[in-house]
């Protein structure tokens, strides 16, 4: 089915619709600080943005699954009161989202952030008034992986034919989580992911830019 016709879209959050990697490495930073790491250059933290972030710990700190959990909750000290709101949204985006409404179809956010901050977020920045529902992760942990958070999104959009629903995302995870329950995906070029990385995780389509993108969608 061409792009055009798919009625659900699902987007992805950090580096699809807002660059949040400000906030997200500000808050790596106070993290690592109050574990005693030598605080990196920024850019190479840019890989937090976008996977689970207990896996990403895990990753750079070589802590176990309880440490890295317990890292998350100090990064959200400060992700709560300021992190969360160091993001631009991207140019472009809410000019898509409202085009898309205008023809009649849901757009939802679908992330690994947890589902509240990603709802505060979208409130922030302008563009939950375009929104059909917010699907992310819970503060407890569950429902971090995408796979889950897309099967979570399709049961909330009440998609019954898989073929008419789309997966928009700028990292692998996006990517693996649509083809894990069965629809097509969008990996987007401007984020944090490169080209590489998205079709080798089986992107349906690559979109280089917004623009790109509004002319696959529309």
């Amino acid at each position: 089915m061409p792009f055009t016709e798919k009625s659900v879209i699902f987007f992805d959050l950090d580096g699809t619709i807002v660059d949040s990697s400000l906030g997200i490495t500000n808050s790596v930073m106070f993290a690592l600080k109050r574990y005693g790491f030598a605080i990196p250059p920024r850019e190479e933290l840019y890989f937090f943005v976008g996977p689970p972030l207990n896996e990403s710990f895990e990753r750079y700190c070589n802590f176990s699954r309880e440490e890295s959990f317990a890292a998350v909750e100090v990064y959200r000290e400060y992700y709560r009161e300021r992190g969360m709101y160091e993001n631009a949204i991207y140019p472009g985006m809410r000019a898509l989202f409202s085009a898309l409404k205008a023809q009649g179809r849901q757009v939802w956010l679908a992330t690994s952030k947890p589902e509240v901050f990603a709802e505060k977020i979208a409130v922030r920045f302008g563009f939950a008034e375009f929104l059909d529902g917010v699907v992310g992760s819970l503060l407890d942990g569950r429902r971090v992986k995408k796979d889950e958070v897309v099967a979570e999104a399709l049961a909330r959009a009440g998609v019954r034919d898989k073929s008419k629903a789309l997966m928009v995302g700028d990292r692998k995870h996006d990517i693996f989580g649509a083809s894990a329950n069965g629809i097509d995906s969008v990996g987007v070029l401007y984020g944090f992911g490169d080209r590489a990385e998205l079709e080798g995780a089986g992107a349906t389509a690559i979109a280089e830019t917004v623009r790109d993108l509004r002319r696959l969608l529309l």
